[in-house]
């Protein structure tokens, strides 16, 4: 169930180039799920919709948000420090089904600021029972620069692969450059990113049979599925709006790729 409260920042950090990390106290973090995101409130009454941030970390009482600076709002949510109060809605959306990744080679995939809610993915795996567990797990990871935010965090959950935009670290090119250039192979691969990776990637499942799920990163306003300002197109006629569209929002953001268009 969503709840909306006031939440008090523990702790905000720049740590790259328009990258924010940021740790809120909140009731619901034991509802969370790897995944999932929030939308939070500007303090301007002139900005009326929420932001939605992708989960990074998952705590007892605290969840870890780490955001680019896009535009206005993101902006002002970088100003804040420990001790200010900010306006969360969440938990918002469905999240990995980790259940398909038991016993499974998994790759966790994700694409600049698609990265942060795969950290919390791999840790929650790895916390696993051991019947629960993947057989294998790895991450690969695609930067515009070196600016490597969370690489750190990621290498003390699972292998890191990377690649960069301008090959300054890692593989000079795609996250698909970097998996064959590894020589990984994979049962699930569980991805967040831009959709021309995720497209690539869905090449690279249908071609190998491997089982993908994408979340979807798309503009959002209200965040409940009611404005459908979201949708991305389905390859079913979705119940809700009657036509081959489905809400990233409210049915995702994590989609199995053979249910959307990408």
């Amino acid at each position: 169930m969503k709840v909306k409260e006031r939440a008090k920042v523990l702790q905000q950090s720049c740590i790259a180039a328009d990258i924010y990390d940021m740790t809120l106290a909140v009731s619901f973090a034991g509802d969370c799920v790897p995944g999932q995101f929030v939308s939070l409130m500007t303090e301007d009454g002139s900005r009326l919709m929420p932001r939605p941030i992708s989960i990074c970390g998952i705590e007892k009482d605290a969840i870890r948000l780490v955001y680019r600076v896009a535009g206005s709002g993101t902006a002002d949510f970088s100003a804040l420090k420990a001790g200010d109060e900010i306006t969360v809605i969440g938990p918002m959306g469905n999240g990995f089904p980790l259940d398909v990744c038991a016993g499974k080679r998994v790759l966790l995939i994700g694409g600049g600021i698609g990265i942060p809610p795969m950290l919390e993915t791999g840790r929650t795996l790895q916390g696993l029972p051991e019947d629960e567990k993947p057989a294998s797990l790895a991450y690969v990871v695609g930067y515009r620069t070196d600016d490597k935010y969370l690489y750190n965090d990621l290498c003390a959950v699972a292998p890191v692969y990377v690649s960069t935009d301008d090959g300054s670290f890692g593989v000079h090119g795609t996250v698909v450059d970097a998996m064959k250039a590894a020589g990984l192979e994979a049962d699930v691969i569980l991805s967040c990113g831009p959709k021309p990776m995720l497209r690539a990637l869905k090449a690279v499942a249908d071609e190998q049979g491997i089982d993908l799920w994408v979340s979807m990163e798309e503009k959002m306003a209200c965040g409940i599925g009611a404005c459908l300002a979201c949708v991305c197109q389905s390859t079913e006629v979705d119940h809700h709006s009657h036509v081959h569209n489905k809400r990233v929002c409210k049915d995702g953001p994590v989609f199995n790729s053979k249910e959307v268009v990408l």
